[in-house]
């Protein structure tokens, strides 16, 4: 099986500093869309895993995840393209849960549920805890430049073997190549 994982804020949508909270704050980044749809069209399957702090913290509730959720995976559609699934922690982030990125309890669930080894996986994120999480479970960390991605790239913590792009467009085509 040919899996991908990607984070969502920074990566698939614009980020935000005051979290997005609410379906009208999703923005897909350009070229993400396609490039999801490619990865599908491809043969992929796209799982998303993403640090949801905000429910923790009270600034939005499941019903706007889910609904956030619903219009990433309809932008998604329409592009042509596929998310399999989606992984979240829900914590604050002074959670002392396995679950939230940098911990690999996310990933973890993925390959359990995917009945997968994640090594050599593609893991597409913005910043430091995605890529750290990716490279304890095996997987290929994959830093993107959008989102945090730019600060994050001069980080002296950034695992070794992560490969670099300047958004999900390139680094799908980096992918599949």
């Amino acid at each position: 099986m040919k899996l991908v994982i990607l984070d969502r804020d920074g990566v698939i949508n614009h980020d935000s500093d005051q979290f997005i909270k609410s379906p009208d704050e999703w923005r897909p980044i350009p070229g993400s869309l396609e490039a999801i749809a490619r990865l599908t069209q491809w043969g992929y399957r796209v799982v998303v895993a993403t640090n949801q702090s905000g429910i923790g913290r009270g600034l939005f509730d499941m019903d706007a995840l889910n609904a956030i959720h619903d219009k990433m995976m309809k932008a998604v559609a329409l592009a042509g393209g596929r998310i399999d699934s989606i992984f979240f922690c829900p914590h604050a982030a002074e959670s002392t849960c396995d679950c939230r990125k940098p911990r690999p309890g996310m990933l973890r669930e993925i390959a359990v549920r995917y009945s997968t080894d994640l090594k050599g996986v593609p893991a597409v994120g913005d910043s430091l805890r995605d890529l750290q999480a990716a490279a304890v479970v095996g997987a290929q960390p994959i830093l993107v430049l959008t989102g945090k991605g730019a600060k994050t790239h001069d980080h002296p913590d950034l695992p070794r073997q992560t490969l670099v792009f300047p958004d999900l467009a390139a680094a799908a085509a980096h992918i599949a190549a």
